[in-house]
């Protein structure tokens, strides 16, 4: 998703001289391209998170349109006050991207694990909230802040993401992108888990349960109908998304609650502790239940279902 974003970036700063980008000491391999492209729009503020999104703000209110970039918790949590009071509240132009999100840089423990900045994010003033689900949409996702006004946050996996999207996107911000119709079951999904959730869907489809496939790569707007439209038309909604507390799933809960919707609902996320495991993405991963497997397990609970447990082949449907 990082070199989707940056060429994307890259593309838009061609047609766009607003565009700037700002660094904390780091994106070697991956940034290069453009700091060479438009020196004199890009700025390293080395290992301070603060001065960075100071600095971005301070760009941001003589026009500019301002990128900066870390990895994982540190573009947020270090200077999560520099956001809230120098970007939200002014309304600023200032577009957070956080690469490695989730469990991406899994072997370097709980430091590193994005799992709390879908919430955090979402509760600040102003802001735009977007997780994509593949490169596609990272792409998609990059030119679409660029045009909409004020603080944005975008949520990237780390690298080598596989592309789900097989043709175009019509990516608007507060729309979620339907993969796949069907009317027993409806999976919402948001940010690099969306491969688990398009191999359940397949197996789902297998199995004879008629599945609905919703990619949500914009949480802040988010798609109120596309929910409603789901507790309407299928008979039950799961939610996976490698974030804990506060991301899609809490914000899908609310809206079945305000439409009074009676339906069963499972959120698939990640535990409220703190992961004390270093390991790859996949078996983070699979230890806190975000697996295919999962998903099916829920589903047939959900739905009552006498769909098979294993496939002709042996492996789990």
């Amino acid at each position: 998703m990082r070199t989707a974003f940056i060429e994307e970036l890259i593309a838009v700063a061609e047609r766009d001289e607003r565009v700037w980008l700002v660094c904390g000491d780091l994106g070697y391999s991956v940034l290069e391209a453009f700091s060479e492209r438009f020196p004199q729009r890009y700025l390293n503020a080395g290992v301070a998170e603060q001065n960075m999104t100071g600095i971005a703000a301070g760009l941001a209110l003589t026009g500019k349109v301002v990128f900066t970039y870390s990895i994982a918790n540190f573009p947020i949590m270090r200077c999560l006050e520099q956001i809230r009071n120098d970007v939200c509240y002014h309304k600023l132009d200032v577009k957070v991207v956080a690469v490695g999100g989730g469990l991406a840089y899994g072997s370097h423990g709980y430091t590193h694990h994005a799992v709390e900045d879908l919430a955090i994010m979402s509760a600040m003033p102003n802001m735009t909230v977007v997780a994509p689900g593949d490169p596609v949409e990272a792409r998609a996702a990059t030119a679409a802040l660029v045009a909409t006004p004020g603080p944005a946050y975008l949520r990237l996996g780390k690298a080598g993401e596989a592309t789900w999207h097989k043709e175009d996107i019509d990516f608007r911000l507060g729309r979620a992108i339907q993969m796949q119709n069907g009317h027993d079951l409806t999976i919402f999904s948001t940010g690099g888990v969306l491969g688990i959730a398009v191999e359940a869907a397949r197996r789902l489809e297998v199995a004879g349960c008629s599945t609905r496939l919703l990619s949500m790569p914009s949480l802040v707007p988010l798609d109120l109908e596309a929910i409603a439209k789901a507790a309407r038309e299928t008979m039950a909604i799961i939610t996976i998304e490698e974030h804990g507390i506060g991301g899609l799933g809490t914000m899908t809960a609310e809206v079945l609650v305000s439409i009074r919707a009676a339906l069963p609902f499972h959120p698939l996320r990640l535990g409220r502790d703190p992961i004390r495991l270093s390991g790859s993405q996949e078996q983070l991963r699979s230890a806190q239940g975000l697996s295919v497997e999962a998903i099916l397990t829920v589903a047939k609970r959900m739905l009552n279902s006498e769909l098979p447990t294993h496939s002709p082949h042996g492996s789990v449907i």
